[in-house]
């Protein structure tokens, strides 16, 4: 059994340059050491393998029968040392494209405000966005990161939580004005909610009286895809709306925007994750990496 002290990799680099390079005088110029070091270095090696690989008795160098089978596989033992270290090296330098789905109000407060910075981080990546509310089929749209708010169904997805969000009901001034303000969740009855076209897992807006929970289901005269147009519904007039914490902070802050029923909605919130496929320790470099990124400087909540 080989010493752990030898340096096999490099007693094998030095004599592939010996033939490579036809002697060791150039061999010794090519690794920077003495004509004589590198001489001992294949002695050691002779020693080692118990076998004679260059005949030293001609002026030009000679491999024995020996030295050209270890030549031989010295070559392609080197050839894959360098494909393994590229390929380590790779992952510090992730490269490639990221196919990314999320929801249009996570994307547009959240995700796209820090893709500078990632991109920065990592140019060699590329990223192809998805902007939607609704659930897409990761695997079917071979998408790798998908980011999720509510509650996530049972599969085969694993999931990074990016944190948990308030949700508010909102209205613009003008509208609270010619409506009136709803000081319980059952005025809600006189006024237009408007709400998604999607199916949610919730199936409403959820309110809790005291020790009693309702929910009750948007039915107003518009319903839409995506939070971002009920959010630009809401700032237009057009009724009351739930809309996540980032994206009414400012609107509250300018008072584009009003809070409405917040007593009945403190515990009202909703998860975030980012959800991938589980591809344990066959992750890409590149997705791994990305939602570290999400997990570092995409949280919410």
């Amino acid at each position: 059994m080989p010493r752990l002290d030898v340096n096999r990799s490099g007693e094998m680099e030095v004599f592939v340059g010996v033939v490579d390079l036809g002697g060791f005088s150039a061999a010794a110029r090519h690794f920077s050491m003495t004509p004589s070091a590198v001489s001992k270095l294949v002695s050691r090696l002779e020693a080692r393998l118990n076998a004679r690989l260059v005949n030293r008795s001609t002026r030009k160098l000679q491999l024995t029968p020996e030295g050209c089978r270890y030549y031989e596989h010295g070559i392609r033992v080197l050839a894959n040392l360098d494909e393994a270290e590229s390929a380590a090296a790779l992952a510090d330098n992730p490269s490639g494209r990221i196919r990314v789905s999320s929801n249009i109000p996570f994307a547009r407060h959240v995700l796209l405000p820090a893709l500078p910075v990632f991109t920065a981080l990592y140019p060699d990546v590329s990223l192809d966005l998805s902007l939607t509310d609704s659930v897409v089929d990761l695997l079917e749209d071979r998408t790798d990161v998908a980011v999720r708010a509510g509650p996530l169904k049972s599969s085969a997805l694993m999931a990074r939580k990016l944190g948990t969000v308030k949700m508010h009901i909102a209205a613009a001034p003008g509208y609270l004005e010619r409506m009136g303000m709803p000081h319980h969740p059952d005025d809600l009855a006189r006024h237009n909610l408007l709400g998604p076209n999607y199916v949610r897992a919730t199936g409403g807006w959820p309110f809790v009286d005291g020790s009693r929970s309702l929910t009750i289901k948007p039915a107003g005269n518009i319903q839409a895809s995506d939070g971002e147009a009920l959010c630009e519904l809401a700032l237009a007039g057009a009724g009351l709306a739930r809309l996540a914490g980032f994206q009414v902070q400012d609107d509250f802050a300018s008072g584009a925007l009003v809070p409405v029923l917040e007593a009945f909605t403190a515990t009202d919130s909703e998860e975030v994750h980012a959800v991938f496929l589980g591809q344990g320790g066959h992750m890409p470099a590149r997705v791994r990496v990305f939602l570290d990124f999400l997990s570092e400087r995409c949280r919410v909540g």
